[in-house]
């Protein structure tokens, strides 16, 4: 397993190296040329093949893209970046797990291995909303402190505070920011994504 400093964050460095690899895993086993995942990411193959050798880290929205265009979703990117083969139990300790920082706060994977559900702890900073997500995969929230707006697109938006819950479907547009002065908390727990075999 690797070492992770006292907050749980892996060295950048290892946390890119990791992710690289498992984008690159993904891309083979879907039969995608890194030109073709550029293309379907709307990325450049140059920094696509940066982020596969473990020498750019994507923003979390570029991340996102490349999850897409493999038929999975960020969270499984990031859960697959941890140690461990697929097993009935995975333990993670308060303040383990991959962490990975960027604009709008942080990220922690819940979950070692490669699970059937995909729990993350969001740190929520951002106050605009970011671009529109949608992937394969049913989505539910639970916020832990603070207050969010979760903005559906045509289904509506919301605000939540602490104990408030939100489901909705992978493919409805979804995204939230801050609201309030202090950063909230929340839990996010995805479905996996399935497996996709090489595009047809």
């Amino acid at each position: 397993m690797p070492e992770t400093d006292p907050a749980g964050e892996l060295d950048p460095d290892e946390l890119g190296s990791i992710v690289g690899a498992r984008v690159r895993e993904r891309r083979r086993a879907r039969g995608l040329t890194m030109v073709q995942l550029a293309d379907l990411a709307g990325l450049s193959q140059p920094f696509l093949s940066q982020v596969e050798r473990g020498r750019a880290r994507p923003s979390m929205g570029s991340l996102h893209r490349i999850a897409r265009a493999l038929g999975t979703t960020t969270p499984a990117l990031l859960t697959g970046a941890g140690q461990g083969a697929p097993g009935l139990v995975s333990l993670v300790r308060a303040g383990a797990g991959t962490t990975v920082a960027h604009d709008g706060g942080t990220t922690r994977t819940l979950v070692e291995g490669t699970p059937a559900l995909l729990p993350l702890e969001f740190r929520v900073a951002h106050r605009d909303f970011p671009d529109y997500f949608e992937h394969p995969a049913a989505e539910f929230l639970y916020v832990v402190s603070g207050r969010i707006e979760v903005d559906l697109a045509a289904e509506g938006v919301h605000q939540l505070g602490p104990a408030d819950t939100l489901y909705y479907a992978g493919d409805v547009p979804h995204r939230f920011r801050l609201l309030g002065r202090s950063p909230a908390t929340v839990l996010v727990v995805q479905a996996a994504a399935p497996e996709v075999g090489p595009p047809g």
